[in-house]
């Protein structure tokens, strides 16, 4: 039995399929927590049990971890909250819940940046790396899914390459860095939960195929949308103003403002890429079958 948290969000929808595909020839059984089952597809909730709620909830994930031998694990980030209570006071009822049930497996999503000098200032990251050690401390054999930026963040820029061809962060514009595809990071959780011959508590990079700048981003972005397109770097008093006029939590925005600032000071540079810890996805192919329709539409 796999239980599969968050299965409608942006990892969960490309994990759920690869889990259903391949779940009857390894003789598993999926459930999922979810707090709307109509978001699923008619076809998943007929092989899919559905458990309905929040999995922040105690009775909840006690309901749901009851007979589980592993579980994906996913914080959906809280902006209302301070980012401990959205992040580890989010999971302390998943951690009582796998100890009582005796969970085998967990494989968690997080953050690169362990190591690092700047991990224990890096905002969102530090909580999140908080998390996983909250989850080891269970006695699972749990894999936290090491991740840096993705590529779908930049679909939140989509207006604004339309409109102006600018889109925008706080990184030195030179800074290469690795950036990755949830699609990618889905397949690898689905290898994870399948094979379970793994034990103890590791992080598993998740990388993208190379480390990429700012400029570099822009450049590939002019080529693959057929239009110009720039990076315009904003600073972090700017990031904090907007951020705070959204109506998040302050200390949540400073917990986002300190994650970019550790970003640009190496957060995400800890890790050697290798073959076991580059994921296939190039930019270049995400732009084209993600980022131009956005963009285009």
């Amino acid at each position: 039995m796999i239980v599969i948290t968050a299965p409608t969000g942006n990892i969960g929808r490309h994990l759920l399929p690869l889990l259903l595909e391949a779940a009857p020839t390894h003789g598993e059984e999926l459930r999922v927590i979810v707090r709307d089952p109509a978001r699923l597809p008619d076809a998943v909730r007929e092989r899919v049990e559905v458990v309905i709620g929040s999995h922040g909830d105690a009775e909840v994930v006690d309901r749901a971890f009851e007979g589980a031998d592993a579980v994906f694990w996913l914080v959906p980030p809280d902006s209302s909250l301070a980012p401990m209570d959205a992040y580890c006071g989010f999971t302390d009822p998943a951690a009582e819940a796998l100890a009582a049930h005796g969970v085998g497996h967990v494989v968690g999503v997080s953050a690169l940046g362990r190591g690092t000098p700047v991990a224990d200032r890096a905002g969102l990251v530090t909580v999140s790396l908080a998390v996983d050690d909250l989850i080891a401390k269970t006695g699972v054999s749990y894999r936290a899914l090491a991740n840096p930026s993705f590529f779908e963040n930049f679909l939140e820029e989509a207006d604004s390459i339309r409109e102006k061809g600018v889109f925008t962060d706080v990184l030195d514009a030179a800074r290469k860095a690795p950036l990755v595809t949830v699609a990618d990071i889905a397949a690898v959780a689905a290898r994870l939960l399948l094979d379970r011959s793994w034990t103890d508590v590791a992080d598993v990079p998740v990388l993208g195929p190379q480390d990429l700048s700012p400029n570099d981003l822009a450049r590939i972005m002019t080529e693959q949308l057929g239009r110009p397109v720039r990076y315009e770097r904003q600073s972090l008093d700017e990031l904090h103003s907007t951020l705070v006029g959204y109506g998040l939590n302050e200390e949540f925005v400073q917990g986002i403002v300190d994650m970019k600032q550790a970003k640009d000071n190496g957060l995400d540079a800890g890790v050697t890429r290798t073959p076991d810890t580059a994921s296939p996805t190039t930019f270049e192919q995400w732009c084209a079958r993600t980022l131009k329709p956005a963009v285009l539409s």
